[in-house]
């Protein structure tokens, strides 16, 4: 077996990600039986303005519940089907039709039937958003529907003007107004207020942990993060989730003091873009295999945690408005905070043109260091891969070797792991990366 260059250890907080994700999709399924209401929208809905309706509101995040469902291929291609059986089409967003399978089966991925939710709460920033939950609505007609639109300008959010910022803001206080009704509670803004500290606490800290990968050897690996982000995306209003990510970041920034390595034998740093086929994870354990490792990606980095640029110019985490000693006081203050954090959002930013995407990958590659660049050219999500053509040219132009394989993030038809180890052993030789003896 070969000597490691650096230690390793388990993550001494991974059963409690573990614990809180299992939480999450078992209130949700009996929420009612606690005398709880459930709304069910993306994962860059606004979630904390839903969680101004009380201490029992429970919610299903869409894209994270599809993944879950991806991971079980078996149980992804009955929902897949069923879907084609609809006739809808297979070249819809993958999540999407895994969401609509599991609806149309009434199968819940974690068991039982499928969970109906009490009202739809979703944003529209990707063009599947607001029709998903249509056609959820046709599938299980009586649910009521609300849909903010947030495509309001591009990066950088610096340059959002006070009626842009307006026309998000007055949507929130109109959602508002139309969760009260049809829920019949009272609307708490010390609730929100509270969900807005926690959801601006829990992505800065987020975005704070992924920037101690740019140490070498990394501390995390991105498979590993994939099970970490997510609560993120599950409910980044949630104290739960904020006070976790503490305790990872005071993790993660313990095994940078030591010098604990994700890889034992890193020797090459990439990274990654979009959602990875979720049902072939064991690609990222192969790169392993040359003592490669991916730190991460704009996706795993942007898709809930927030960033700036700093004083000495190099990507960190954006400062809260806490640590700046901003003190929320009101409805209409929590949501313009909520509105403007959300508009920074690095994964809302490149859907207007992928040069800013192309941007951001560059500051990523030099920053973390890298070596050469894995892109999936993933049709199961038209929104996030929009331009990457575009964007691998601009890599390679900055300098940095680029693979690309196809594949889709939700359907494992779509996905040819032989081929695409093929294309790993290639791109390795070309970075002068051998197997490492086991």
């Amino acid at each position: 077996m070969a000597k490691t260059k650096y230690p390793t250890e388990p993550l001494k907080t991974w059963n409690r990600a573990k614990e809180i994700r299992e939480n999450y999709y078992r209130d949700y399924a009996q929420a009612h039986e606690k005398g709880g209401i459930r709304w069910a929208g993306g994962a860059w809905s606004f979630d904390a303005i839903p969680a101004g309706l009380g201490e029992d509101v429970y919610n299903i995040t869409s894209e994270p519940y599809a993944a879950s469902i991806a991971f079980d291929k078996k149980f992804s291609l009955e929902c897949l089907e069923a879907v084609e059986r609809k006739g809808y089409a297979r070249d819809l967003c993958s999540y999407m039709r895994n969401y609509w399978g599991s609806i149309i089966l009434d199968k819940y991925a974690f068991g039982g039937k499928f969970p109906k939710p009490d009202f739809i709460w979703q944003d529209h920033i990707c063009c599947s958003h607001a029709k998903w939950y249509q056609v959820v609505t046709d599938l299980e007609p009586d649910i009521p529907h609300y849909c903010i639109d947030v495509a309001v300008g591009p990066y950088p959010y610096e340059q959002l003007s006070e009626n842009k910022l307006n026309y998000v803001v007055g949507q929130m206080h109109d959602g508002i107004d139309w969760m009260e009704k049809v829920t019949g509670r009272t609307y708490n803004d010390e609730f929100l207020i509270k969900a807005v500290n926690d959801e601006c606490r829990a992505t800065s800290v987020w975005a704070e942990i992924c920037t101690l990968n740019k140490t070498i050897p990394a501390p995390l690996d991105e498979k590993s993060m994939y099970s970490l982000y997510v609560l993120g995306t599950l409910m980044k209003h949630s104290q739960i989730v904020a006070d976790y990510y503490e305790e990872l970041r005071d993790e993660v920034k313990d095994r940078v003091e030591r010098g604990i390595a994700a890889v034992g034998n890193e020797q090459c740093r990439v990274m990654t873009d979009t959602q990875p086929p979720w049902g072939f994870l064991r690609v990222f354990r192969y790169l392993e295999k040359f003592g490669t490792v991916s730190v991460g990606s704009l996706y795993t980095f942007g898709l809930i945690g927030m960033w700036e640029v700093k004083e000495d110019g190099m990507w960190g985490p954006r400062t809260t408005p806490q640590q700046k000693g901003i003190e929320i006081k009101d409805r209409d203050q929590a949501l313009r905070i909520l509105a403007e954090w959300n508009l920074s959002k690095p994964e809302w930013q490149h859907f207007y043109s992928p040069d800013y995407k192309s941007d951001m990958m560059i500051r990523i590659a030099k920053e973390w260091k890298l070596n050469g660049v894995m892109l999936h050219y993933n049709r199961g999500c038209e929104g996030l891969t929009v331009g990457i053509a575009e964007n691998r040219l601009a890599l390679q132009k900055a300098g940095f070797p680029v693979m690309t394989f196809e594949g889709n993030m939700g359907d494992e038809r779509e996905f040819d792991e032989t081929r695409t180890m093929a294309r790993i052993d290639a791109f390795m030789e070309t970075l002068d990366m051998k197997k490492i003896e086991e």
